[in-house]
């Protein structure tokens, strides 16, 4: 029997959609998660030519709805949770959709709330995320959880010398846009923000709450590290300094000047720094590499007023944007970086003037990793904790960060 054209469109839609399905569903088989799937998938890509610009999209779109689904839908087949997940996640309606699942297609727009309600008997929300024993007590399972289906915004710092020019830039880029507190603004997660400003001279690519964490130390700046800077400067040292954002942070919230060391275990991230820290016009710094939660680590021979510990950790507030990841992990490695940070701690402390201020920063949302280290460093090193907080990133479509800060 031959068919009209109509049908025989109708058989190539839905064998198109289903083969982007099956080419999702091979990466996802494929992917051991040893390495960021967006690594993974852009050497995929580049090896399979066939795949259009508009092909790669969807393909990728479908595989980190998937992974935003974590544990959830463990009984259904991927295909159905592939589907799911592009209900939930997505929330503009779509060829894909109407030709696999119509009425969702049609009900695309409504509120995540909406969603989960109308799917509430094939789909629970806390099956995403199975660790809720391990959270830090004011993290909600059930707001994690949502936060795992909306893709993170991308968020840029304003530096304070560039302000003016900044934001005749950012009105004349015609970009959606919310700016945050003065200095900080939300943006499109699919952004190039290098196409619009100098990236780490005008602006630096930093989460949202990542740009909160040294805000106790901006606002009491005086009373915890004295009215006159002594010569050379704040001796201040960014301990796990990976690329430097946290530095840079320091160099335009704190009105003093620094002498800051930093020291990082990777000497890839370190060279990056330093290209960084040349945007930046951060010329006077000392730095080294080692292993600092390393038991062998021996100190500089140097006291700092102002230690900086944006601690190695599970990186759990973070999964907004690498999905995969939750997917991937295993509970055991809570313990595992909650001992490290705990070496790290010790092995850092001793450098810390009398009167200094130690601040300790993770990206994680497990209690072990956050007030149970925050707890060993007060208790153990003899320490005043001055402040703590979890700045949730549920409200603002940002990373979940944890911030204590002690004084000696």
């Amino acid at each position: 029997m031959r068919l009209d054209k109509t049908s025989r469109l109708i058989l190539y839609a839905m064998s198109r959609y289903h083969s982007y399905i099956n080419t999702a569903l091979k990466l996802i088989l494929l992917y051991k998660g040893d390495q960021p799937f967006a690594v993974f998938i852009k050497y995929f890509f580049s090896k399979e030519k066939k795949y259009g610009s508009k092909d790669r999209k969807q393909i990728s779109s479908l595989c980190y709805n998937y992974f935003r689904l974590g544990f959830a839908m463990k009984n259904c087949s991927a295909e159905q949770k592939i589907i799911m997940a592009t209900f939930l996640c997505d929330n503009v309606e779509s060829a894909f959709l109407e030709n696999l699942n119509p009425y969702w297609n049609k009900k695309i727009s409504l509120s995540l709330s909406d969603k989960l309600e109308l799917v509430k008997d094939d789909f629970l929300l806390t099956d995403i995320f199975p660790f809720n024993d391990y959270l830090s007590e004011s993290i909600s399972v059930e707001n994690y959880c949502q936060s795992m289906l909306m893709q993170p915004f991308l968020f840029l710092r304003i530096r304070p010398q560039c302000r003016l020019t900044t934001l005749k830039k950012l009105e004349k880029s015609k970009l959606l846009y919310q700016l945050i507190n003065n200095n900080c603004i939300q943006l499109s997660p699919s952004t190039n923000a290098g196409d619009f400003f100098i990236i780490d001279k005008e602006v630096v690519v930093q989460d949202y709450n990542s740009q909160q964490v040294l805000n106790y130390l901006e606002a009491n700046e005086n009373s915890l590290l004295g009215d006159k800077a002594p010569l050379p400067g704040l001796a201040a040292w960014d301990c796990c300094a990976a690329s430097g954002g946290k530095s840079i942070l320091l160099n335009d919230v704190v009105k003093r000047k620094i002498d800051l060391t930093v020291s990082d275990i990777r000497i890839g991230i370190v060279m990056n720094l330093h290209q960084r820290f040349k945007r930046a016009n951060i010329k006077e710094y000392k730095y080294f590499i080692a292993d600092i939660g390393n038991t062998t680590f021996t100190p500089p021979s140097f006291r700092y007023q102002l230690i900086i510990c944006d601690a190695p950790c599970t990186g759990s507030g973070t999964w907004g944007r690498t999905p995969e990841q939750l997917c991937f992990f295993n509970s055991s490695a809570i313990k595992d970086f909650s001992e490290k940070q705990k070496r790290i701690a010790k092995n850092v402390l001793p450098n810390l003037e009398e009167g200094g201020i130690f601040v300790y920063i993770t990206c994680s949302v497990f209690k072990e990793e956050n007030e149970v280290v925050a707890d060993f460093i007060k208790t153990s090193f003899n320490l005043n904790l001055l402040h703590q907080e979890v700045l949730k990133g549920f409200n603002n479509r940002a990373d979940t960060m944890f911030v204590a800060i002690f004084k000696k």
